[in-house]
């Protein structure tokens, strides 16, 4: 189990990162996170919802995604309430302080170990994720995803942490210190993450942290910038480079307030024709190539939102002027003329108009839409993936599918090739539709078309060679067999 000293220190990377190596060693891994809290998710094989980071630690894994791997999802919904996804279904919304403050969450930590069970079951071994610190005293003893199942589970533990922030010594002394004793047996080690310069100026300071916490340091990790991997959390989204670049096919996905899914768009910022941004502004999105309205856990009041501040009537003009606007999910839903929430499932009951670029109208409904899809787009013979995660069902006033899918339903609506509107995420993971999107700009031309699932191999493997270049290796094999 990989925990941390607080939250962003790489758990999720590192987790993904020794899947790898164990599926490289000839084992059959699988990753488990007992709850995670994103608005990035996955549809399973058998049509059920999980945190993305845990379908992508699947993929390095080699294994299908399912819901034991993630039991317990929260999406946020607004600044204090979250919609609960327990075993891949929606299970009601609640505040902050109704979830965390339910005496000692037994009946869900019944239903995580339950999960950790049949996963350990079926799979050697499992690679386990916490969330955020494990000293987080005041939630001790309702925490579900940290020592708590690390226990249930008789987990060898390593502690993370980044000393690319600073306070290395105090987050990893006091984090530890704070265990008691039968927590603290269970921690084997200690990396550090994100270390800058020269691993031999450290040296020291290993030894201190060793004789200091009387846990051995398993290795540094140096800070990388050629390994690429799905991030777990959209925060860095709003800090991406908003100027658009010259030779390139600059691409402005719509900042909203609720997005969900952005790993919609990792194989576009990956993609050497492409220069890809997030904004909210007006003027940034009227200049650039392709617009791209993304998907949203409130597409209600993110719609209103983005009236209110000019995105709407920019994405609007930029229509109007010829330029590429798309839609996935939420954005597609917004791309109509109406979206009306009769059942108050995002608030209080009513209806909206939309942006009125698509003759298409969404009702909100209370059951969620999620199921892995295999496709025909725009009538090609090429079968593409994607998958869907949505509460809502959207009608034309005349079918113009976009997707034809192989169950024989369709998806989306294709008003022409610069306008078009889906539900399914991933669909820009599929070089055939990424290469059709980008032949709408002349510079497309110049770069070969770009292999994503080849890119995300690739990937999986650098982090495991990086992993085992400066982190003992044996010494975890032998944790694992005490």
């Amino acid at each position: 189990m990989f925990v941390g000293t607080a939250s962003d220190v790489g758990k999720s990377v590192i987790t993904a990162g020794f899947c790898r190596i164990f599926r490289q060693d000839g084992y059959t891994p699988a990753p488990f996170k007992a709850q995670n809290m994103s608005l990035n998710s996955y549809a399973t094989p058998d049509g059920l919802e999980i945190g993305r980071a845990q379908a992508v630690q699947a993929e390095a894994a080699g294994v299908p995604a399912h819901t034991d791997m993630n039991p317990v999802l929260l999406k946020p919904t607004s600044d204090q309430r979250a919609q609960l996804v327990l075993h891949g279904k929606p299970a009601g919304s609640q505040s902050a302080w109704e979830y965390f403050m339910e005496k000692d969450k037994y009946a869900l930590f019944e239903e995580v170990k339950q999960s950790f069970n049949r996963l350990a079951g079926r799979y050697n071994p499992i690679v386990m994720e916490g969330a955020g610190s494990i000293s987080e005293l005041n939630l001790r003893s309702r925490d579900i995803t940290n020592m708590r199942i690390a226990l249930h589970a008789g987990a060898a533990v390593y502690l993370i942490a980044d000393i690319d922030r600073g306070g290395i010594f105090g987050s990893v002394y006091g984090t530890i210190a704070l265990l008691p004793p039968e927590e603290k047996t269970l921690i084997k080690g200690i990396i550090i993450n994100k270390f800058r310069g020269d691993i031999r100026l450290f040296d020291d300071g290993r030894k201190q942290l060793e004789s200091l916490t009387g846990v051995p340091v398993t290795g540094v990790l140096p800070y990388y910038h050629d390994i690429h991997i799905e991030e777990e959390d959209s925060v860095a989204g709003s800090l991406k480079h908003r100027q658009r670049m010259a030779g390139r096919i600059n691409i402005a996905v719509v900042l909203l307030r609720h997005m969900s899914n952005f790993t919609d768009f990792n194989a576009l910022e990956k993609d050497e024709r492409v220069h890809i941004f997030y904004t909210d502004n007006p003027a940034e999105i009227i200049a650039a190539d392709i617009i791209i309205i993304p998907g949203s856990k409130n597409t209600i009041s993110d719609l209103v939102a983005i009236k209110n501040n000019g995105t709407a009537g920019a994405i609007t003009e930029a229509y109007k002027r010829n330029k590429v606007v798309i839609g996935i999910c939420g954005g597609y839903q917004m791309m109509g003329e109406e979206i009306a929430d009769p059942f108050g499932v995002e608030g209080p009951a009513g209806s909206i108009p939309g942006l009125g670029l698509l003759p298409v109208t969404t009702v909100l409904t209370r059951e969620k839409t999620t199921q892995q899809r295999h496709f025909r787009y725009r009538g090609q013979e090429k079968i593409c993936e994607g998958y869907e995660i949505h509460m809502g069902e959207t009608t034309a006033r005349q079918p113009a599918p976009l997707n034809e899918l192989t169950n024989g339903s369709t998806d989306g609506y294709f008003l022409h090739a610069r306008c078009w509107g889906t539900y399914l995420h991933g669909i820009l993971d599929n070089d055939t539709i990424i290469s059709d999107l980008l032949s709408q700009c002349d510079k497309s031309a110049v770069v070969k078309a770009f292999d994503y699932k080849k890119f995300k191999e690739e990937q999986y493997n650098k982090l495991a060679t990086h992993i085992r270049e400066h982190l003992d290796i044996s010494a975890v094999y032998k944790a694992l067999e005490l």
